[in-house]
């Protein structure tokens, strides 16, 4: 599917959906649309994902199937300076993609547009209309489980689970994603966006999406928030208690220090960190922390290769940087 991404005064920092979809993607990106950034090329930011040119606006965008809406934003709302762009987008026949909180098919207009010009408005993170309580079984499946965690959110841990998987199936195993956010979701297509699902409900989601796929080696469950993160540590919960995992994947960022957006609370100590996930883990699984992943997009390739250091001698565990240094044979062995 050719698609173009809005990502307006957000690209790439802000953007995590776009990042996604040109790093892990089947889609062709034809085009970015981002205001702030326009007349210039996704290379000039991401040199190691798809390229495309950035556009001002759906107008200067080819002939794509579907607009995806790469940014979602705390609190998920849809911001009105975007209307312009879904509603061009629709009047081409296009499809439009969210992940956002503010659904597509509730807005009137857009409804309107997708039924005249034959248009589909697809809300990623509409939840299934079916989900239940959890019963307890994600333990039971015959493949490896791997959970992603994270010291915050937007720690790394939908990049780390994808190159796992990729690291996973070239070693001849089959490997699946198993996606519990909307990025996730956009990119392979299937999934539930957990953070959307009723509370009672949200472990019991991820349950069904551990048993969904069939004869697989391993499986890498999407992480979401973090358990020390004052706002979103239930859908962490959830996920950990529902994935019942055999091993776990902290995430972290180099230098991180406090919560972002929530300056006032800083993180633990990572030590610590690790213990609260294993403790609130063993009640329903014996997971314990395997590996470590390093975002280190900030610094240069010395102190990156130091943090790397640092941080697996302060896990006590192999740990990578997955987008800079790749998945070491001593990382996925010791995920397996």
């Amino acid at each position: 599917m050719q698609v173009a991404v809005l990502t307006h005064e957000s690209f790439p920092d802000r953007s995590k959906t776009a990042v996604g979809l040109l790093r892990y993607g089947d889609h062709e990106v034809r085009a970015v649309v981002d205001r702030e950034h326009a007349g210039q090329r996704v290379r000039d930011y991401l040199p190691d994902v798809q390229d495309a040119p950035i556009v001002a606006s759906m107008d200067e965008v080819p002939e794509v199937d579907a607009l995806v809406i790469g940014i979602s934003p705390i609190g998920g709302a849809f911001d009105e300076s975007w209307r312009a762009d879904v509603r061009a987008a629709l009047e081409r026949g296009c499809d439009v993609l969210s992940g956002l909180h503010d659904f597509l098919e509730d807005d009137a207009e857009f409804v309107g547009l997708a039924a005249e010009h034959g248009g589909e408005l697809q809300d990623l993170r509409k939840p299934p209309e079916d989900l239940t309580v959890a019963e307890g079984t994600a333990g039971d499946v015959d493949a490896t489980v791997v959970t992603t965690v994270g010291t915050d959110c937007s720690t790394g841990k939908m990049t780390a689970s994808f190159e796992l998987r990729d690291a996973a199936r070239e070693r001849g195993l089959a490997a699946e994603v198993v996606p519990t956010g909307q990025t996730g979701v956009a990119i392979t297509g299937w999934g539930i966006v957990v953070d959307r699902v009723i509370a009672d409900y949200a472990a019991g989601a991820v349950e069904r999406l551990v048993e969904t796929p069939e004869e697989q080696d391993l499986l890498i469950v999407e992480g979401q928030g973090a358990l020390a993160h004052p706002a979103y540590s239930g859908v962490t919960t959830s996920i950990l208690h529902g994935s019942a995992p055999d091993a776990l994947v902290m995430c972290h960022e180099a230098g991180l220090e406090s919560i972002h957006g929530y300056e006032s609370f800083t993180l633990p100590p990572l030590d610590e960190y690790v213990d609260i996930y294993e403790r609130l883990a063993a009640p329903i699984s014996d997971a314990s922390v395997v590996v470590g992943t390093l975002n280190t997009s900030k610094l240069d390739d010395d102190a990156a290769d130091d943090a790397v250091t640092e941080y697996a001698e302060a896990l006590d565990a192999p740990a990578t940087d997955p987008v800079r240094h790749g998945v070491p044979d001593e990382v996925l062995d010791a995920i397996l």
